[in-house]
Formats: structure tokens, C-alpha cells, sequence
């Protein structure tokens, strides 16, 4: 019932007001701490059964159940993900769906003996403007595809990092792999975008990769990367460039730019689309209302119904993503802790909250994203520069992420 769940009891109500959907039951290890939400959420009068653990949840209840959403902490979406499965349900998972590639493929397995297709909850493929525009990429209309980039900036308070026991963190008390980043969580959304421009093998297709690089940083005192530099080249020769950081107090929406041979594809999410075309023409595209979750609700509803054959994500879709986060450790080797000299801690008087802000960071995503200069070479104090692996090397991905975690592997901040 907390973190990111909540915002989905908010969407499965607003659809059982439709008559959509009926929430039967849910869980929280510590549902006592949520009574405020369900006086809220009116779960008396509806009638929703609240239990402490998935498992008895499953038990008494899955002769009345038909999906199955798990928007828990990253670490246990295989184990729920395996056990909604064995109980005959639909699962309806918050990505990502993992960010261990060996999990995934395990996972993939699993589904492949469900009734249904899981759906991973990447919010953003389902827009029909993004839809239509890839549509005509594909078509051709635009020339060869030739770039597709991401630059954004998120800003994170010290105490984000802090809200739960995996946040920031690369591995668990358990040794289990989390990764959680602005890569790989807040702005997966936006990276999965830049893999779905890219694919060229349908509508619903996600690039491959041949290459990949990336330089990996830390400006916050945690275990795991709060800012990535990450480039990518897929085998139709398409280069992929991606700027991220919570290390900062400007925000930008992560802007998502499509560069063709004829013109240039721009999209802010919730805010506008366009293409500027090479002869000067500018072709503006509007965004129309988009409840991000409500409408995926939906949009995987009418794939159990029948109405459509497939969900909008699959976890084989996820496997370019997945692929892109792991290969980006491998790539980088280690995280750098950035110097004293580089970095500011700042308090924003609108929310009372302390910030980690990386001096000079916008500039230096413009000259990765447009010059190609990466970080280690603007100045940015590294050991050796990103090195550029292949799919292969995801043999080494755990082993490199353990050794990362280790202790004494990189100083923290402050350490």
C-alpha cells in the first residue's frame, strides 16, 4: 500500500466508480501503518480484504481474482511476479521488471506458462502520438533513422535516498541485485522510449544492441549512481545517447529528440511533440489528456478481454532495457564518487530539503549529447574512460556489481 502502490489504488478506484474493475484484496507487510489510506481508498465499503503477505492473499482469494499488479519494491517482483503465475492470474508488474538480465530470462520462463501475457508498466508506449509518429519512422517519412537521444534532469532530496532499506542501493542485504538509479528506476520510463524509437522491426519493436558505453557518478552518499552518461549503438548502426541525473535542482522533464535524415523528432512527455523538418517546416503535434496509469489500466485490460492480442510491454520487450542497464556497469567498471570541488549541497526553501547539486551539469549533458565529450574528458576526474562491451560481456555483470558494492570498493561522499 506505500510508495508508488498508492497512486495505483487511486487509478483501480477511479475504475471501479467506471465499473471496470473490482479491487478484491491487497497487502503490506505492515498494513496497520496504512488505516488513514483505507478510510481513504473506502476499503469497508468496498469490501477489500487486506492481508500482510501475498502468499495468504493467494490462497484465500484467487478463486476471485483475475490480474494480479505488484507495485512493490524492485528485489521482489520475481518471487510475486512466479507467484501470480502458479495461481492462474495476469500480472499487471511495475517496471522494472527486474534489472538483472539472468532474472529476467527466468521470469520470461515463468510467463511462458501463464494464461496471459504479463504486462510490464512502462507508461509511456501506449500515447497515440508517440504511436503515430513511430509509425510513420518506420514508413520512412522521416529518412534514415540515424540518433536517438535523452537528456534529464530529476532532482532527488538526500532524504529520497533514505525512504526505504533498497533505495540507491546496487545489491541487497540478501546479495540479490536492485540497481536502483535514475537509469533503471525514476526515469526508466523515458530510457525504455529511447529503445522503442529505435526498434525497427515493427510498431511494437525495441532495439537491440551491439555496443554499449557509459561513465557512471555519485554525487549523493549512497552505493549506487545517481548520474549516467550512457551511448549505445544498435546493429542497424542507430547511436543512442542518454544524459540522467538526480544531482541536481533544475528540473527538466527528460526530453526525448528522434534525429532522421530529414528531420528531427522532439518529445517531452505531458508537454508537446513536433518535428522539425531539414527545409525549416515545423510540424507541431498535440498531446492530448493522458492519465498515465488509468489509461494503462485500461489499455491491459483489453488485452485480457481479447479485444487486442497483446499487452503494450512484455517482459521479452524489456529485454533491450534490462540489457542497457547491466551492460552500463559493466561498461563504467566503477562509480565515481565526484570531488568537493565538483559538487554543492544546497537547501531548497520551497520544500524544506537538501540537494546534492552537480556543478555545471546541464552544460556538460550538452557537450556528451551533442559534441560527444564525455564527462572524463571535460574534466571530470576518472581513472580511464568509458570502455565499449558487447552482449557477450553480460557474463560479467554480476561479479562487476558485487564488486562495486563491496566494501572500500569507492569512497562515499563524505566518507
Amino acid at each position: 500500500m506505500g510508495g508508488f502502490a498508492a497512486t495505483h489504488h487511486q487509478a483501480v478506484m477511479t475504475l471501479e466508480e467506471r465499473g471496470q474493475a473490482r479491487l478484491t484484496c491487497t497487502c503490506d507487510p505492515n498494513p496497520d501503518a496504512f488505516q488513514t489510506e483505507q478510510r481513504a481508498w473506502h476499503f469497508a465499503r468496498r469490501g477489500v480484504r487486506v492481508f500482510s503477505h501475498h502468499g495468504p492473499l493467494l490462497e484465500a482469494c484467487r478463486d476471485q481474482l483475475d490480474l494480479l499488479v505488484v507495485p512493490t519494491p524492485i528485489p521482489l517482483h520475481a518471487e510475486m511476479h512466479r507467484a501470480g503465475i502458479a495461481a492462474g492470474l495476469a500480472v499487471y508488474l511495475e517496471k522494472p521488471p527486474t534489472l538483472d538480465h539472468i532474472e529476467l530470462e527466468e521470469m520470461i520462463a515463468q510467463d511462458q506458462r501463464a494464461k496471459k501475457a504479463t504486462f510490464v508498466g512502462f507508461n509511456f508506449i501506449i500515447e497515440k502520438p508517440r504511436l503515430a509518429l513511430k509509425t510513420r519512422l518506420l514508413a520512412g517519412e522521416f529518412g534514415r533513422l540515424r540518433e536517438v537521444h535523452l537528456t534529464g534532469r530529476w532532482p532527488r532530496p538526500t532524504s529520497y535516498f533514505t525512504r526505504n532499506r533498497w533505495a540507491g542501493r546496487l545489491v541487497g542485504d540478501d546479495g540479490r541485485i536492485i540497481l536502483d538509479s535514475c537509469l533503471g528506476n525514476a526515469m526508466a520510463h523515458f530510457v525504455h522510449n529511447v529503445l522503442f524509437w529505435a526498434g525497427s522491426g515493427s510498431l511494437m519493436s525495441w532495439a537491440g544492441l551491439e555496443g554499449v558505453q557509459a561513465e557512471l557518478y555519485r554525487a549523493h552518499a549512497i552505493e549506487g549512481a545517481d548520474t549516467f552518461f550512457v551511448q549505445a549503438t544498435t546493429p542497424e548502426r542507430v547511436q543512442l545517447k542518454i544524459a540522467i541525473s538526480h544531482a541536481c535542482l533544475d528540473s527538466i522533464t527528460p526530453a526525448e529528440t528522434v534525429v532522421c535524415e530529414r528531420a528531427v523528432l522532439r518529445y517531452a512527455v505531458g508537454q508537446a511533440a513536433e518535428v522539425q523538418w531539414q527545409d525549416g517546416r515545423v510540424e507541431r503535434l498535440g498531446l492530448p489528456p493522458f492519465d498515465t496509469l488509468v489509461d494503462n489500466h485500461l489499455e491491459y485490460y483489453r488485452y485480457l478481454r481479447g479485444e487486442i492480442d497483446r499487452p503494450a510491454t512484455t517482459l521479452v520487450d524489456s529485454r533491450a532495457f534490462v540489457a542497457l542497464n547491466d551492460l552500463a556497469y559493466v561498461s563504467s567498471q566503477k562509480i565515481v564518487t565526484l570531488a568537493a570541488d565538483q559538487v554543492r549541497s544546497q537547501r531548497n526553501e520551497q520544500d524544506q530539503k537538501n540537494y546534492f547539486v552537480i556543478n555545471n551539469l546541464a552544460n556538460t549533458q550538452d557537450a556528451f549529447i551533442h559534441q560527444g565529450i564525455w564527462p572524463s574528458e571535460a574534466g571530470w576526474k576518472r581513472d580511464a574512460p568509458a570502455r565499449l562491451v558487447g552482449p557477450s560481456e553480460l557474463a560479467q555483470f554480476r561479479s562487476v556489481v558485487h564488486a562495486m558494492a563491496a566494501p572500500g570498493a569507492e569512497p562515499k561522499p563524505g566518507a
